[in-house]
């Protein structure tokens, strides 16, 4: 499989006219940083994230796993909440930043990927295994690239992701996307 800015654009627009949930990510794309920048957001907004991660992919976690995630983050404090994701927004390097976000009670690695994406969509993608199919499907991870995704994954999965959106052109929210996409047409490559 061959990622070129075309089917990058193709496949991003292809989720934002078919993705059911695309209304609301783009409104939470928009409203989230600055919430979680200013420390201005509530509970709800918090658990949102956690929520998105484990429901984007209907049937794919689940509903065991998925409501077992939810309720541990629902475990947490709100005050301690705020003031790792405002740690998390001020932290100087993706290692920071994922342990931060990963002392909170139902957020591992990738659920801490999904709200690097909320706090700043133009540095960093979250990441899960529909994405990194994609990318090991057109050969831009590492043949020892790990089974589980730790910090150290992460940080190689978000390099080749920046690699990416610079050659392609395109910001992190819409390879996101067209990595989306992508992973469905799996089977036929």
């Amino acid at each position: 499989m061959e990622l070129t800015r075309t089917i990058i654009e193709t496949k991003a627009e292809e989720y934002r006219t078919q993705e059911p949930l695309y209304p609301v990510e783009q409104e939470q794309i928009e409203g989230l940083p600055g919430a979680f920048e200013s420390g201005e957001f509530g509970w709800r907004d918090a658990e949102w994230v956690v929520r998105w991660y484990y429901r984007r992919s209907l049937g794919d976690v689940p509903n065991a796993e998925r409501r077992a995630a939810e309720d541990r983050f629902g475990q947490n404090d709100f005050e301690m909440v705020k003031r790792v994701l405002g740690d998390a927004t001020t932290a100087s390097d993706v290692s920071e930043r994922v342990s931060r976000l990963t002392t909170l009670e139902g957020v591992d690695v990738p659920v801490a990927s999904a709200y690097l994406l909320f706090i700043d969509p133009t540095s960093f993608i979250v990441g899960g295994e529909r994405e990194l199919a994609v990318l090991d499907a057109a050969g831009q991870l590492p043949d020892d690239y790990p089974d589980t995704f730790s910090l150290e994954a992460y940080e190689t999965y978000l390099e080749r992701c920046r690699s990416l959106a610079d050659r392609l052109e395109c910001d992190m929210w819409t390879l996101y996307r067209a990595l989306w996409r992508l992973e469905s047409e799996l089977d036929d490559v």
